[in-house]
C-alpha cells in the first residue's frame, strides 16, 4: 500500500488519488483475490503458505501464486521466502487505507458519525478517581502486554500518569461495580495555538473487550472534549490494533496518515496511524 493515505474530502479528490483507489478496486474485482485476501487477513498465526492457501481456497497452486502476486503488486499482500516456502501476509498499512479509500468515494468521511444509538446499558462512564488509579494502572499493563497499544515498556507511576492527563478530561468504565476501562485527553502540544488540540488515549481490560465499553468511553471522550472547548483530537494507534481504529472512526476520527517506520519497539520498525477528529461545534 503506498503513502497515498490520507485525508481527502469526497468533492475535491485528486485524479492521481482517484487513479491509485482504482488500481487496488480493480484487483480486487474478482472473487477468488477477495477470498484468498479475507483468508489471509482472518489466519490465526498471521501468515499462510501458498500451498495451504491452495488447498483452502481449491484452486491450484500455480492459480493460487497467480493472485497472491497480484496481490502484493498493489500492497494488499506480503510475501516472505523461507526456505523453499513463500509465507503471505496482510500488509497492516491496507487495513487502513482500503477502508479508508471506500470511505473517501463514498463521501462517509465528510460527516462525523452522531451519538451512537447501542451504547451499553451495563456500563457507566464518569470521571476518574484517585481510587480509581490502582485498576487504570493494571489496565494500562495489559496493553502493554500486547505489544500493539503503546510504545511504552514499563507502566509509570500513578501521579506520572496523571500528570499527563488535562484537568478533568479523564475517565473511567465500571460494569459490576468494576473498572473495566479509561480513557483519557493530554495536551499535543505545550504551545498556546494548540491549546485546543488534545491527544486521546483509550484503554479496555481484556475480559471487557468487545462490550461495547470502548465505545462508551469515546462517547463520553468527545462529548466532554466539545464542551471543554477543544477543536482537534487526536489519536495515534498501531495498524495491526483493527478493533481501535474501527471504534475511533466510528467516533468520528479520520485517517490521516499512516506513519512508517516512526519508532522501535522491542527493537523492530513500527508504523503507527495518525487520526484526528475535528470538532464541528468548536
Amino acid at each position: 500500500m503506498t503513502s497515498i493515505v490520507q485525508h481527502v474530502r469526497a468533492e475535491d479528490l485528486p485524479a492521481e488519488t482517484a487513479g491509485t483507489y482504482a488500481e487496488w478496486f480493480a484487483t480486487l474485482a474478482d472473487s477468488t483475490r477477495v477470498r484468498l485476501l479475507h483468508t489471509v487477513a482472518t489466519a490465526p498465526s498471521g501468515s499462510v503458505r501458498v500451498g495451504d492457501l491452495a488447498a483452502q481456497l481449491e484452486i491450484s497452486q500455480s492459480t493460487c501464486s497467480h493472485h497472491v502476486r497480484k496481490l502484493a503488486e498493489v500492497g494488499f499482500l506480503i510475501v516472505d521466502r523461507v526456505g523453499t516456502t513463500s509465507l503471505v501476509s496482510i500488509n497492516q498499512t491496507c487495513c487502513v487505507g482500503l477502508p479508508h479509500a471506500a470511505d473517501v468515494v463514498m463521501g462517509t468521511l465528510q460527516n462525523a458519525p452522531c451519538c451512537p444509538s447501542d451504547l451499553p446499558d451495563d456500563v457507566t462512564v464518569r470521571a476518574v478517581e484517585e481510587r480509581d488509579m490502582s485498576a487504570v494502572l493494571d489496565i494500562y499493563a495489559e496493553g502493554i502486554a500486547t505489544g500493539d497499544a503503546t510504545f511504552e515498556r514499563e507502566v509509570p507511576a500513578a501521579q506520572a500518569l496523571q500528570r499527563r492527563w488535562l484537568p478533568n478530561l479523564a475517565w473511567v468504565a465500571e460494569c459490576d461495580a468494576a473498572v473495566v476501562g479509561w480513557a483519557a485527553l493530554s495536551p499535543a502540544s505545550e504551545r498556546k495555538c494548540y491549546a485546543g488540540v488534545a491527544e486521546s488515549t483509550v484503554y479496555v481490560t481484556t475480559s471487557a473487550r468487545g462490550a461495547g465499553v470502548g465505545k462508551a468511553l469515546l462517547w463520553r471522550q468527545v462529548n466532554e472534549a466539545d464542551g471543554a472547548g477543544l477543536w482537534t483530537l487526536q489519536a495515534t494507534i498501531f495498524p495491526e490494533n483493527r478493533a481501535s481504529l474501527a471504534l475511533h472512526h466510528a467516533a468520528g476520527y479520520r485517517t490521516l496518515a499512516i506513519r512508517h517506520r516512526i519508532a522501535r519497539l522491542d527493537g523492530i520498525w513500527r508504523d503507527t496511524v495518525l487520526l484526528e477528529r475535528r470538532s464541528e461545534v468548536n
